[in-house]
């Protein structure tokens, strides 16, 4: 409320020295006829002012930074898919009772054009997730995980991350899944209700992991193919990949 009052007002001051500098040129020149041609001309040329600035320049400018932002959380998705995504992703994939519905559907990654990589991450979204919490190394996953704390808190506090609703659940599921194993001093003991409570925080993060990962592999293909080069003989859903490059 006090910004719109702070913005009639200033309005208002506009019009006041507008006002102002048109009388005083008419003390001046003592030409009425001369003001009225021009401010009519001048009223005039603002309609193709605001179609110039709002729909041309603006819409310009707007693309300019949305690919200037797009580069940025591509540093961010790379960052964490190197730091911690990947390896997050083999640790639970290898759990996955059907794992082999994603390796099905992402099997010839290099071949797909932007509309499939679409296709496939909604397809990999509506998945309903499903680990076997005893191939879990909950031990080997926390210490994992704790290792990469700091990195986690780095990437909540960046603000680019804001502006992507989907990376930012995924951090945040990332994380609490961190908070949750750190807690447990003891996991050869835990009982089975609280074994099941860690595998759904697990398949939660493990969902939105896989949908993020198949939409930063749209983005490499697209912007980076050396990068995505990488990421395919490293495929994380892939237990034989080997980033040796083969005949």
């Amino acid at each position: 409320m006090k910004d719109l009052i702070w913005k009639f007002k200033f309005g208002i001051l506009l019009l006041i020295l507008s006002a102002s500098v048109y009388f005083i040129h008419y003390l001046i020149f003592g030409d009425l006829h001369h003001i009225e041609i021009f401010m009519l001309s001048d009223l005039a040329f603002v309609f193709i002012e605001v179609f110039l600035v709002t729909l041309i320049i603006n819409a310009l400018l707007s693309e300019r930074e949305k690919q200037a932002k797009l580069k940025k959380m591509n540093s961010l998705f790379g960052a964490f898919f190197s730091e911690v995504g990947n390896t997050l992703l083999s640790k639970i994939s290898c759990a996955d009772i059907k794992s082999g519905r994603i390796q099905s559907d992402i099997a010839v990654l290099e071949d797909w054009d932007n509309k499939k990589f679409i296709e496939v991450s909604k397809k990999i979204e509506r998945y309903g997730y499903k680990i076997d919490y005893k191939k879990i190394d909950f031990e080997h996953l926390n210490d994992f995980l704790y290792q990469k704390r700091d990195f986690l808190v780095g990437l909540l506090e960046s603000s680019f991350i804001l502006e992507h609703e989907n990376f930012t659940d995924m951090i945040h599921a990332v994380y609490h899944l961190t908070q949750e194993l750190n807690y447990r001093n003891d996991f050869k003991n835990l009982p089975e209700s609280d074994l099941e409570h860690l595998a759904k925080d697990i398949e939660r993060a493990y969902a939105l992991l896989a949908h993020q990962w198949i939409e930063y592999m749209g983005n490499l293909k697209k912007e980076y193919p050396y990068i995505f080069s990488l990421y395919m003989r490293t495929n994380p859903f892939n237990s034989d990949a080997s980033p040796i490059v083969r005949k």
